[in-house]
């Protein structure tokens, strides 16, 4: 029996919620909740197909290489399995599984990633900014420090500076402190909105990422 729209969605949700279930470095199902919210938001301003921008949005973590032991391809092939199962057009298909699995900042780092702009879709644009912006503002310090602390990473160390022009390799394998990631990727994602709604919102979680690290530092030496 071939399912509704509504159909795929609903066991797409059961899937990541299931895969999800055990997951502590800030990258679980209400992170994907919260970007499934925002990409439907600006679907809405750019007049794009909600239904591959919420499929894609739901999935865009799942083959995330740090739950494959670092294996891009196996992450790729888990949502790809999904996604037939869901007897879904070759085209849908092709478009979510390119979204989904591509638009991680740490693809940003390649060289080829950052001169190929024009290629990327508009749900691909619109997933995207999604889920920067769930990396910025109040939510994006909870899950920075919640990411540094499930692998045991220290809060801040002056001694280890940030590497601000990391490479893709070196951001997959650092151990830096996680006040080091703002400068690493939290504050260059403002200037990497796709959309005018997305760097609507951006503005103001960067400001506040800004305002949290003036008062971070003023706590560390004792000043406030």
């Amino acid at each position: 029996m071939k399912l509704s729209l509504e159909q795929m969605i609903e066991r797409t949700v059961n899937f990541v919620q299931d895969f999800f279930k055990r997951e502590g470095t800030g990258h679980d199902w209400w992170h994907t909740q919260r970007v499934r919210k925002l990409a439907l938001k600006i679907a809405i301003e750019e007049s794009v197909d909600p239904f591959i921008v919420e499929m894609a949005a739901l999935l865009h973590d799942i083959g995330d290489y740090k739950f494959f032991g670092g294996n891009e391809q196996q992450g790729y092939k888990t949502i790809a399995r999904f996604l037939h199962s869901l007897s879904l057009s070759p085209e849908a298909t092709r478009k979510i599984l390119n979204i989904s699995t591509n638009i991680s900042y740490m693809k940003t780092l390649s060289g080829e990633n950052r001169s190929h702009k024009e290629k990327k879709s508009l749900e691909f644009m619109v997933v995207s900014d999604a889920d920067r912006l769930d990396a910025m503002g109040a939510i994006g310090i909870a899950r920075a420090f919640t990411y540094g602390g499930y692998y045991h990473r220290p809060i801040y160390d002056p001694n280890i500076p940030p590497n601000p022009d990391i490479s893709q390799e070196e951001y997959k394998t650092t151990e830096g402190p996680s006040i080091n990631h703002f400068y690493e990727k939290l504050l260059k994602l403002k200037d990497m909105m796709y959309t005018l709604y997305g760097r609507q919102f951006a503005q103001e979680r960067h400001h506040f990422l800004e305002l949290y690290l003036e008062r971070f530092y003023d706590e560390w030496e004792g000043n406030k």
